[in-house]
């Protein structure tokens, strides 16, 4: 017998459970390994965003069942399953109490990525002893409930969006994922940052998007910051707090792109128009931001938008590399000819000009135009 780890959010667990706890999917890629999983394994069923250990299910064998269980994803791979422990989100067993108890959470280091063991599923216990702790916890927490407090907001985040997509001339429907910041920062180097890096980038991360901020309310404009950064401080002032900051989104787009939006660490608005957007990336792999910025291109293709990629000046030609890369430079409109780069030390410099010379109220959003560099128009030469 075998352990496979069962991802799930708040939404996909309450529909699994409304449609009787029978049939557990997963998609169609990790149908293969679905293959593998046989009759008497034990699925460990993990909430993602709360972070809790929430069921154990004993696997009866491969489903044809075909029914429609999710609303917004097929998971077509599935297995039929009869529950061991079923645990509501608030009685769920933290994370947190399986730290230096498991392979993959041995230390405070692995806190967040769990060396990448709860990003896909299913994925199989090593070692065993791993599922025996799991299973366990599962069966002390169902006998002995505790309600745990935790965040609703993490708990109802979808996993999946409906969105279209042109197909020559014809609009065809899709689900897209849109993951949360700190997932996919996750998904960059892990082990490369250290935490005295990591302190040093959140706080210059967050001084950058105080002078965009500001810039922005003295230029007039309503001012977005990422849900994610908006209680951090820089100089004593929270960013939500700050001049002409907006708590709701324009809702013309649809529920994906405006996952997506909300997730930019700023953006200038003027009425429902977004100006400008900035993507601010400090620490050694640029590639979330640039993600977020190819996903609103993808979902938007005919939105006219300035974007800004802002790192330090040490950084352009790791912007360089990563924005040339072929998923971003082979589409309808490369990335690279919309997004410009924008050194932390030039930027700086010229905005404590601007304020030196009292010319905020008088500049146009397209002066950063000129102050950014394109690296589509070098790669040309």
């Amino acid at each position: 017998m075998n352990y496979w780890m069962d991802l799930f959010t708040g939404t996909t667990w309450e529909e699994f459970q409304k449609s009787g706890a029978s049939v557990s999917g997963f998609t169609h890629r990790m149908r293969k390994t679905v293959q593998s999983i046989q009759p008497g394994d034990v699925l460990l069923c993990y909430l993602t965003g709360v972070m809790r250990w929430v069921g154990a299910l004993e696997v009866i064998g491969q489903s044809d069942n075909k029914s429609r269980i999710w609303k917004d994803a097929e998971f077509p791979s599935r297995v039929d399953v009869k529950p061991i422990v079923l645990l509501s989100p608030a009685n769920g067993v933290p994370m947190n109490e399986l730290k230096g108890k498991v392979g993959f959470y041995q230390s405070e280091a692995d806190s967040g990525k769990f060396k990448g063991f709860v990003r896909v599923s299913p994925k199989i216990f090593r070692p065993k002893e791993d599922g025996d702790l799991i299973l366990k916890l599962l069966r002390e927490a169902e006998k002995s409930p505790i309600s745990r407090p935790f965040d609703a907001k993490k708990l109802a985040r979808k996993p999946f969006f409906k969105a279209e997509r042109l197909k020559g001339k014809q609009t065809i429907s899709t689900v897209v994922s849109v993951p949360d910041s700190e997932e996919a920062e996750s998904l960059e180097l892990p082990g490369i940052i250290d935490k005295a890096e990591t302190k040093t980038s959140t706080t210059r991360h967050t001084e950058i998007q105080h002078h965009l901020m500001t810039l922005g309310a003295e230029m007039g404009f309503e001012i977005w910051v990422a849900r994610n950064d908006r209680s951090r401080s820089w100089n004593g002032k929270e960013l939500g707090k700050l001049p002409n900051v907006i708590d709701e989104l324009p809702t013309q787009f649809n529920e994906a792109t405006n996952r997506t939006i909300e997730l930019i660490d700023v953006l200038w608005l003027k009425g429902n128009s977004i100006v400008a957007a900035f993507e601010v990336e400090c620490t050694t792999s640029v590639y979330s931001g640039l993600l977020r910025m190819s996903d609103l291109l993808a979902l938007q293709p005919n939105l006219e938008i300035n974007l800004f990629l802002v790192a330090p000046d040490e950084r352009r030609e790791k912007v360089k590399q990563e924005i040339l890369r072929p998923t971003f430079s082979l589409k309808e409109k490369p990335v690279a000819e919309i997004c410009g780069f924008l050194g932390f030390g030039k930027l700086t410099e010229k905005l404590d000009g601007i304020r030196k010379l009292g010319l905020a109220s008088s500049l146009k959003p397209d002066f950063l135009l000129k102050s950014a560099e394109y690296f589509a128009a070098e790669n040309g030469d």
